[in-house]
């Protein structure tokens, strides 16, 4: 087993035969492990002084995407690269945030706005760039050992409470929880952290009744649903056996199965829908079937079929059902 010290040399080589590669093959080499993009401050660390930069961009090697910040070889870059050079124009305590840092963790579809970027103190303005001023960012909600550094998931969603709506709002939050990207403890220890912001209220009605790990917009409107009736709140997606039901009430050995017609339409589907039903029956279960429709635009009698099937109450029933 090689020693510390080992360690250190094979290190100090490998970065002088990095050193010693002809330059352009250095920057290649360095911006392929960073999404293609380059910043100033970085070249001239890989040695290449503002003469040398400024002809490669006249030759067409480097090619600018924000102040300060090249993509190598070509401009066509990803949508990650693009969500890095945006934090690297913005210098060094820039972190991605809001939508762009929800979008590559996962749980929002980007939608082609400008990368939202936040930075201490008082930041420049980048055009193309929704650049955010933080007057305090604790490290404990910015990861910055990532490729591209980015505001931890529950600040993301508090800093998302300031501009989504309540639907978008809390199908992002549980989205995020459906994930497994976030916890209720971590959100409320971002909120600890809140200093009076105004989106705080509304993530903190959000996770007051604990986890709520939905996967479609259909169980969000059924748990919605529930909550509003006064039933007590269902196991969210959590396995049984081979099957994981949408919604269930163990004690009561009661399913509710939310059939969106975007995951339950053709015959593959229903095929699907028939074996899980079966599974779930063949152990003891009762399987109730709630569609949009029946969620939306029949909520009474939606209410009475739960009542009906023994979902368990927890307060007056509400009249808004």
């Amino acid at each position: 087993m090689p020693s510390s010290s080992q360690g250190v040399c094979s290190e100090t080589v490998a970065r002088r035969q990095f050193l010693n590669t002809p330059l352009d093959l250095r920057v290649a080499i360095f911006a392929s492990e960073r999404e293609g993009v380059v910043s100033t401050q970085e070249l001239h660390w890989l040695g290449l002084d503002d003469a040398a930069i400024a002809r490669r961009v006249r030759q067409g090697r480097l090619h600018r995407i924000y102040h300060g910040v090249y993509a190598v070889g070509h401009p066509a870059i990803s949508l990650n690269g693009r969500f890095l050079a945006a934090v690297l124009a913005c210098g060094d305590t820039a972190a991605l945030s809001h939508y762009a840092a929800a979008t590559i963790d996962g749980y929002l579809t980007w939608d082609d706005r400008q990368p939202d970027v936040t930075v201490l103190g008082t930041p420049r303005r980048h055009a193309g760039i929704r650049v955010h001023r933080a007057r305090q960012l604790d490290e404990r909600d910015v990861r910055r050992n990532l490729v591209i550094p980015r505001t931890t998931v529950a600040r993301t969603l508090l800093d998302l409470a300031d501009d989504l709506s309540d639907t978008a709002l809390r199908r992002a939050v549980r989205q995020a929880q459906a994930m497994n990207r976030v916890g209720v403890r971590q959100i409320a220890d971002v909120l600890t952290r809140a200093n009076g912001r105004r989106g705080a209220t509304r993530l903190a009605a959000l996770i007051a009744d604990g986890p709520a790990p939905t996967r479609s917009e259909l169980e969000d409107v059924v748990l919605d649903l529930i909550d509003a009736a006064g039933f007590e709140r269902p196991e969210i997606n959590r396995r049984l056996g081979r099957v994981v039901p949408d919604l269930r009430w163990p004690a009561q050995r009661l399913t509710v199965e939310c059939d969106s017609a975007q995951w339950h339409s053709g015959k593959l589907a229903t095929e699907d829908d028939a074996e899980r039903q079966a599974r779930l029956e063949a152990d003891g279960e009762r399987v109730l079937r709630i569609t949009w429709r029946q969620a939306v635009k029949q909520r009474r009698q939606t209410v009475a079929r739960l009542a009906a099937a023994g979902a368990p109450h927890t307060l007056p029933r509400s009249s808004s059902a």
